[in-house]
């Protein structure tokens, strides 16, 4: 726990030190637009927590915690390139009776796109990049192979228009198998829509994922469901917020039947 106790303040003193230059004045609205685009030129901090219920053959109730840096990178006037990571903290059920629950880092993933400064006809924007995936686990949560894909994201963002909507899709592949865990192929696309109202906005993000090596009829998990979201103000710092709740139509028999998410995202407008 030390270590949490460490990071705990400062944390807090990094969003400090930003706070004072995070542009206020942009309307609510403006910010959750911003907020939604992917690969939009804004310093990000997302804390992402997924609960997932009736996990395992003791349907037991899982919680991921993921811990979403982004950060714009200028290459030049014309170009950005936009780096997110993932780190989740997961707590897993017991799996077996007496095993006992698990706490502890799952494997990170680091994606880079590069993507245009200005939106294309229509407000269309788009980036593609590449992502890599790096054994960082503990307690036997992850895969000790390295891994690394493709990654693209295509989104539809046009000022006056309160829909945002667009895709983000990745593959990733294990570069070797000799190591616990073995090989993998894991493939997810994110589709996503956004309703902007004046003060808040409703918004779908289901996440959905295929194990390829898995068996036939265990591959797939495919959510639905709906969320709300507002932006809120710590001082001149925006911090997007929002809830959703998804069952899962599609899953692996011991995977998740469904799902509530929580999201804080401290923002850092350029």
């Amino acid at each position: 726990m030390k270590p949490l106790k460490l990071a705990t303040p400062i944390l807090f003193a990094t969003l400090s030190l930003f706070a004072a230059s995070a542009r206020a004045e942009l309307s609510a609205e403006e910010l959750a637009k911003l907020a939604q685009n992917p690969v939009g030129n804004l310093i990000s901090v997302p804390f992402q927590n997924n609960t997932n219920f009736n996990v395992g053959p003791l349907n037991g109730t899982q919680n991921i915690l993921n811990i979403q840096p982004v950060i714009p990178v200028t290459v030049n006037k014309d170009w950005n390139i936009i780096t997110r990571t993932i780190l989740p903290l997961v707590w897993q059920p017991e799996m077996v009776p007496g095993q006992g629950s698990t706490f502890g880092l799952s494997d990170l993933q680091f994606t880079a796109f590069l993507s245009p400064s200005d939106p294309g006809p229509g407000g269309l924007i788009w980036g593609a990049g590449a992502i890599v995936q790096a054994p960082t686990d503990t307690q036997d949560l992850g895969n000790k192979n390295w891994g690394l894909g493709p990654s693209l994201v295509v989104l539809k963002l046009e000022k006056g228009d309160p829909w945002v909507y667009g895709f983000l899709v990745n593959n990733v592949w294990s570069l070797s198998s000799d190591k616990r865990g073995g090989s993998y192929s894991n493939f997810l696309i994110q589709p996503f829509v956004n309703y902007n109202f004046p003060d808040f906005y409703v918004n779908s993000v289901p996440i959905i994922t295929a194990n390829w090596k898995a068996d036939s009829g265990q591959q797939w998990t495919v959510p639905l469901g709906l969320g709300v979201g507002k932006i809120f103000h710590l001082g001149k710092l925006p911090v997007n917020t929002q809830f959703g709740a998804y069952y899962n139509v599609v899953k692996p028999d011991y995977g998740a039947n469904w799902q509530l998410r929580l999201q804080v995202q401290f923002m850092f407008p350029k």
